[in-house]
């Protein structure tokens, strides 16, 4: 009968242990210099090699030229202490497990006060000493505290902890460890050939991951292939049938599957494990583990030569394009899933339907937390960018964008001719105002400005109890490019529209200034501040987008929050976001779009809000009370006269109430002048989705979900 792998290559001394230099280093010094101690703790996972080591320590003491860290192997107590020899009387081996009792614990300690027979030590291992009782470890307390000179106790356990802690303080603790892929492998590899039977090198890892780090549990494995091995060998075909192990094609079907998305792939893999016979749990296992290994290859390109991935050259090639074609938040996010998926596979009567839920979360990024979805969206649209020509993926026109920012909307359609109105009650209607400005004015007004609606069917009575039909902007506001409105017309020129009633005086219009030529970029940064930035906020995001569209996407909720000289500090409501726009990438996209608008050369700086919200506010100077300054109206600019507005039929037929608001209040000399007033309504009407109330507050997730499903003209993702 042929001895098992593990008995017949069984260390016989120090320098045969593998992968326990820890421990055997320090032994081998201090048999050296003769600091023997007369109790030892050997520590650790099973098959490791503690009660080997305790037999080498043993045979070291004992040896005719010891106490010595090398044996000769001749002497009487070498040859009968060796991997196959017949022992020694001065050396007593006791099972813990059946021999732990106080009584057992007595009659060794009676057999302990004996003198050696043959040798210069009576060594006692006790293997599996966790076993031993409370009762039986203070049955040997006195003994092993203070021994004869001859005596030595190793104690051997995989559980140190339950070891009495008298006894533990008394010993020298050795800790154990499990063995290392890199050295499991040599020993493998050594072993195998002493046997002349050939392995592929893609067994070696099926193995080593079988036997756990364990020497003894992985020469087991090892020793089965070899017995059913044919004339050809071990081949990885039999070993994967024969271990249970997911065959490493199934993985990488799966892991292809789910970088390209393609769900068809993944379940359609699902299905071939299931019908040859594979058990989900087993795959699940194996999956996370590729993961892993994945994961480690994003954050270390080189883990491969380092040795944190231990796989064949072509499986290695195989994982190094599967992470050039992954991104890591993705890989993570999958592995978290599938981590989650084992623990409720756990005593499960239908695995296989597990899996595929599992599955189809990793599928799907809007399922799971916000911020790891989020960075999933953001990574497929930073790699995958939009489709060609803006059309959708599975063909056909592109959907027309319910939802633009100014920067991204083309110019107005062609007004359409005017419709007729209805006729209507007669009403007395007021002389026409004389046309103050000259045709020429007209033509070319100044860039931005808004003028009074043209006169014309639109801006005919109503009917009572309907309401003013919507207002047209002129071919001029559109030439001078004015950015593009809604559909449905603001209250202000709603009521703009609407005539006055018979009898009411119609103050003239005022002429607006002399055309001015548009406003240049700033030559110097020097002298911007953060309410200059604010107001050119949206060429910012112009120029941003045509650098980066993933860019100005993350933009869209960020706020600036101070201007230091040079220095644009941003704020965004998301930490995960902020933390990906204060990369080199977008903070360089970020300061290139303020060099471009505002001139000069930027710093960008993006924080969270929160961290801005936790600062102390600065003290400012106290300042008078004074009334809040009414909004002007859209057809009104800074520098500008305000145009008076008409008047505004009363609710429930009360008289018309003048609607003429105060002049403000003059700035006092020594104050800065007020910021340009922000008209919120309008912003919140260019930026608010479909359907959303004027006061409504945007949520940061669903605009840059908003955002990133108009630049791939797909349907917005929810979730």
């Amino acid at each position: 009968m042929a001895l098992a792998l593990y008995r017949k290559y069984r260390p016989a001394t120090f320098g045969e242990v593998v992968g326990q230099e820890h421990v055997t280093e320090p032994l081998r010094t201090a048999l050296a210099a003769g600091r023997i101690n007369h109790a030892y703790l050997f520590s650790g996972p099973r098959g490791c090699g503690k009660t080997s080591s305790a037999r080498i320590m043993a045979r070291s003491l004992n040896c005719v030229n010891g106490p010595t860290p090398d044996p000769c192997g001749e002497c009487n107590s070498c040859v009968g202490l060796a991997p196959n020899g017949p022992g020694s009387v001065d050396v007593v081996e006791l099972d813990a497990a059946s021999h732990g009792g106080v009584d057992d614990a007595r009659d060794l300690r009676d057999k302990a006060f004996y003198a050696p027979a043959e040798s210069r030590y009576r060594v006692f291992i006790i293997d599996e000493a966790h076993m031993v009782t409370p009762q039986g470890f203070n049955a040997l307390l006195k003994i092993v505290e203070e021994p004869p000179e001859h005596l030595i106790f190793i104690f051997a356990t995989t559980e140190p902890d339950k070891v009495l802690p008298t006894i533990r303080s008394r010993t020298h603790h050795y800790p154990f460890r499990l063995i290392p892929p890199r050295d499991m492998r040599a020993l493998l590899e050594r072993n195998c050939a002493a046997e002349g039977v050939a392995v592929e090198p893609s067994v070696f890892p099926l193995v080593i991951r079988a036997g756990g780090g364990s020497a003894r549990d992985t020469q087991s494995v090892m020793d089965q292939l070899l017995s059913g091995a044919g004339s050809e060998g071990v081949r990885y075909e039999r070993a994967i049938a024969l271990l249970g192990v997911t065959d490493v094609a199934l993985i990488d079907d799966v892991v292809d599957g789910l970088a390209r998305g393609d769900g068809s792939a993944v379940f359609g893999t699902i299905d071939r494990l299931v019908e040859a016979g594979h058990d989900p749990r087993r795959f699940a296992s194996d999956l996370l583990d590729r993961l892993r290994d994945l994961v480690l290859l994003h954050a270390v390109p080189d883990a491969a030569e380092r040795g944190l991935v231990s796989a064949p050259d072509d499986e290695l090639a195989k994982m190094t394009a599967q992470r050039d074609a992954t991104r890591p938040a993705t890989v993570t996010r999958w592995a978290e899933i599938l981590h989650q998926g084992l623990t409720e596979m756990r005593g499960s009567t239908a695995p296989r339907l597990l899996l595929e839920l599992v599955t189809a979360r990793m599928l799907l990024p809007s399922v799971g937390d916000v911020e790891s979805g989020l960075l999933q969206r953001v990574e497929q649209l930073e790699r995958h960018g939009p489709p060609a020509g803006g059309a959708p993926a599975g063909g056909g026109a592109a959907p027309e964008p319910r939802f633009q920012r100014p920067s991204q909307r083309g110019p107005d359609p062609a007004p359409a001719a005017p419709q007729a109105q209805p006729p209507t009650a007669p009403q007395a209607q007021p002389p026409a105002a004389p046309q103050a400005q000259p045709p020429a004015a007209a033509a070319t007004p100044p860039a931005g400005h808004q003028g009074p609606p043209a006169a014309g069917p639109q801006a005919s009575a109503a009917p009572p109890g309907l309401p003013a039909p919507p207002v047209l902007k002129s071919a001029a506001m559109r030439s001078a490019g004015a950015p593009a409105r809604p559909e449905q017309a603001p209250a202000e020129e709603t009521r703009a529209a609407a005539p006055p009633y018979a009898g009411e005086p119609v103050p003239p219009p005022v002429a607006p200034p002399p055309a001015e030529a548009p406003a240049a970029p700033v030559a110097a940064a020097g002298g911007v501040d953060a309410v200059e930035v604010r107001r050119r906020w949206s060429e910012l995001l112009s120029v941003v987008r045509g650098t980066s569209r993933s860019t100005e996407a993350m933009l869209t909720n960020a706020a600036v929050a101070d201007v230091d000289g040079t220095t644009v500090t941003l704020t965004h409501t998301s930490a995960p976001l902020a933390r990906r726009l204060a990369e080199p990438r977008n903070a360089d996209a970020i300061a290139a779009a303020f060099a471009q608008v505002l001139g000069g050369t930027w710093q960008v700086r993006c924080v969270p809000a929160d961290a801005v919200s936790a600062a102390p506010p600065r003290s400012a100077p106290q300042k008078p009370a004074r009334p809040a300054p009414t909004r002007p109206s859209q057809a009104q600019q800074p520098g500008q006269a305000r145009q008076p507005e008409p008047s505004r039929p009363a609710p429930s037929g009360r008289p018309p109430v003048d609607d003429v608001p105060p002049p403000p209040e003059p700035p006092e000399p020594d104050e800065p002048l007020p910021p340009e007033p922000v008209d919120e309504e309008e912003m919140l009407a260019e930026a608010a989705l479909p359907g959303d109330a004027d006061d409504q507050r945007l949520d940061p997730e669903a605009v840059v979900l908003k955002l990133l499903a108009d630049e791939l003209g797909a349907r917005p993702l929810k979730g």
